[in-house]
């Protein structure tokens, strides 16, 4: 990738606060955060290839869930203990073009990840015995590496074109990370072509895939009232309520901030929203998999000793 002819060699990350204590608080939540993301994710994925009752489509892609969350939080969080703790806030341009690239590619993996996981319980429901034969591993797999090809091939187009920019104005990126909007208000030159592009990937990495879970649940719906019983309802409904809860979080968060018109921005309001779904999202997720699953109970307990 080519850089832009600019005179940046370097972005200043202004994170939270410059309050020395509040930084060695944030420290410390960052730190058990991450601690606590690592240890969940690991541990489920530890699970689910150990247990032959997890060796199922669902917990497949639960798995790769934990997989891409461990992964997407490391983009960020090392970097966030270490300007709360060091007088130094910069990060070089090509750190910077990594991180972007990165954080792009596994948010858009994830959107594209939760449609798969959404396409998943509508068979599950729909056609439970058909289930094992429609959702093969094989199918299962394609479905993960085409999540992933298609995140980064978009990520790789937005981060190119992001920094082809000439950064002609200051370096200071108002946030804790690269992020899009930040860096874009540094950027000079000619972004209409640019905020075209932006909202077409915004349409086809977060829009489509939603679009995809919202009719995925209708036809679960509508297969659920089908169901004659009131026992069989809430069991239909439980198979779904932890990625439910996933896709509401998750898309809740990411569409507040690059949804709506930029005039509404505050970049202190989106450095909380943003923090929820890059570095609190992924801790969250291994709890809601496995607090009201018994099978992953039951898979720990078989581990513990």
């Amino acid at each position: 990738m080519q850089r832009s002819n600019h005179t940046v060699t370097e972005f200043i990350l202004l994170g939270f606060t410059t309050d020395p204590g509040m930084q060695l608080g944030l420290f410390v939540v960052f730190l058990g955060v991450y601690s606590l993301t690592v240890v969940g994710n690991i541990t489920l994925i530890l699970l689910i290839c150990n247990d032959s009752r997890l060796h199922t489509p669902m917990y497949f892609f639960i798995g790769n869930l934990s997989f891409l969350d461990l992964w997407y939080s490391s983009v960020y969080t090392p970097k966030i203990l270490v300007t709360c703790i060091s007088e130094d806030k910069s990060i070089s341009f090509a750190g910077c073009l990594c991180q972007f690239f990165f954080s792009a590619g596994l948010a858009y993996s994830e959107c594209y990840l939760l449609a798969a996981m959404a396409y998943d319980r509508y068979v599950a429901i729909s056609k439970p015995l058909l289930y094992a034969r429609a959702m093969s591993i094989k199918l299962c797999a394609l479905l993960v590496a085409v999540s992933y090809c298609g995140g980064f091939i978009n990520s790789s187009i937005i981060t190119k074109k992001t920094f082809s920019f000439n950064f002609c104005r200051e370096n200071i990126v108002d946030d804790f990370f690269c992020d899009l909007l930040p860096l874009v208000e540094l950027a000079c030159g000619e972004k209409g072509g640019y905020n075209i592009l932006m909202y077409f990937l915004l349409a086809s990495n977060v829009i489509c895939p939603a679009v995809l879970i919202l009719a995925s649940y209708l036809f679960i719906i509508t297969s659920v009232l089908r169901i004659s019983s009131s026992k069989g309802h809430l069991k239909a409904f439980s198979t779904c309520s932890s990625h439910l809860t996933s896709v509401t979080l998750y898309y809740g968060s990411i569409l507040y901030i690059y949804a709506f018109p930029r005039s509404s921005y505050s970049f202190d309001t989106d450095k909380i929203v943003s923090t929820f779904y890059t570095v609190v999202f992924p801790m969250l997720n291994p709890m809601i998999y496995s607090l009201r699953n018994k099978d992953v109970k039951e898979a720990l307990k078989k581990l513990l000793p």
